[in-house]
């Protein structure tokens, strides 16, 4: 099946509540867009829903157990970087918001990758020529360069980890210029934020360093069980961090609190709801009771009016709380940051757990290559030998 669906005709296929299709959008289960006819409603991909609707018939046979551990199911991989257990990010045992406090991005580099202060120290590299545009195009204008090695020839130990250095220099090199010290300070003094931000800048390195299993993170670590050099495997991390449902949703809250800024939000917020439509920047599946990491960074900074009044309003609505991708969002509007500023610091905090999961991935893991499950046109039947 092709195309999209109303509301109605979603909610009837699935035999769900508004409030189960509201949650299967904003866990990217099933795609949305404005219908062109009426912007206020939302239209509903066909394919994503009729999936869902097959996955509930078939049960949870071993193939449906495995097709759906690719979709917030089940652990696929084994990791000793992070976890999120009982609404409380975890990083290699540590709290992660508790950890923000007082660490550095380098800090949480080191004990992400398990290295020692030696093994990073005086890492340089050479971002290439300035890049100008959006963040996401100056990262993969730097790490492309640098991808087209072959990378750290040792299958792990110091060297690997020299090598992780390397990249993450490069990544806030292509943002920041090159200079030296901690890469909060570097981000605040190229975007002029060295008198009002810099602690918060640090914040949210290390309160988006890493997430488990997410859709980047797995990126980075097929990518590294090639055997490809750690900036490509960051590459294809930052590759798949643009899309709109990930790290690119930064953008969408930016649109909305646009949006909300030229009339009322609550009203906003009303009419999307009352339609069926998609709220970017609110809840999350692993934090029934609030993004711990929005929590964190929200309590450090006040939230510009508009944004104070969306979380109000989605509060009073819905009970739902802020995820990451608000919160980046306001503290850019907050502190008048740079438009790209939100997915850059996504981009480089998540950077150190790319790098994470890729040397992890390269000291105990194979190439990981899962099947899949043919579901196209049949084939003849082939001649049985004579």
């Amino acid at each position: 099946m092709a195309g999209w669906l109303s509301s109605d005709e979603a909610l009837g296929r699935l035999s769900v509540k508004s409030q189960t299709l509201y949650a299967y959008v904003s866990r990217g289960r099933i795609g949305v867009r404005p219908d062109p006819v009426d912007p206020r409603r939302s239209l509903y991909a066909a394919n994503d829903v009729e999936r869902l609707v097959a996955r509930k018939r078939r049960g949870r046979a071993a193939s449906a157990v495995a097709a759906g551990a690719l979709s917030w199911g089940d652990p696929v991989v084994e990791s000793g970087v992070s976890t999120v257990v009982d609404g409380r990010l975890i990083y290699r045992g540590l709290d992660a918001a508790g950890w923000a406090e007082g660490a550095t991005a380098e800090a949480t580099a080191r004990l992400l990758w398990n290295a020692d202060e030696a093994d990073l120290a005086e890492a340089r590299s050479d971002a290439g020529p300035p890049v100008t545009g959006h963040a996401a195009v100056k990262l993969m204008a730097a790490l492309a360069r640098q991808a087209q090695g072959a990378g750290s020839a040792e299958p792990g130990g110091a060297g690997l980890r020299r090598e992780a250095a390397q990249v993450f220099d490069l990544a806030v090199s292509a943002l920041a210029g090159p200079a030296r010290g901690p890469a909060h300070l570097r981000i605040a003094r190229a975007w002029r934020a060295e008198a009002v931000a810099p602690d918060l800048i640090r914040r949210a390195l290390v309160l988006t360093a890493d997430h488990e299993l997410n859709a980047s993170t797995f990126a980075a670590r097929v990518t590294a069980s090639t055997g490809a050099s750690l900036a490509a495997s960051a590459l294809a991390g930052l590759c798949a961090l643009t899309g709109p449902l990930h790290g690119g949703m930064t953008a969408d809250v930016q649109a909305l609190a646009a949006e909300a800024a030229r009339g009322d939000p609550r009203a906003l917020i009303g009419r999307r709801l009352a339609d069926g439509g998609y709220i970017p920047g609110f809840g999350h599946a692993f934090y029934p009771d609030g993004d711990v990491r929005a929590r964190a960074l929200l309590a450090r900074f006040e939230p510009p009016p508009v944004y104070a009044a969306l979380m109000e309003a989605m509060a009073e609505s819905k009970g739902v709380r802020p995820n990451i991708d608000f919160a980046l969002a306001a503290l850019a509007a907050a502190h008048r940051l740079p438009a790209d500023a939100p997915f850059a610091l996504f981009a480089i905090g998540r950077t150190l757990g790319w790098l994470a999961h890729a040397i992890e991935q390269r000291e105990t893991g194979g190439l990981i290559r899962p099947r899949a499950r043919y579901t196209g046109q049949p084939w003849p039947s082939l001649p049985s030998a004579a």
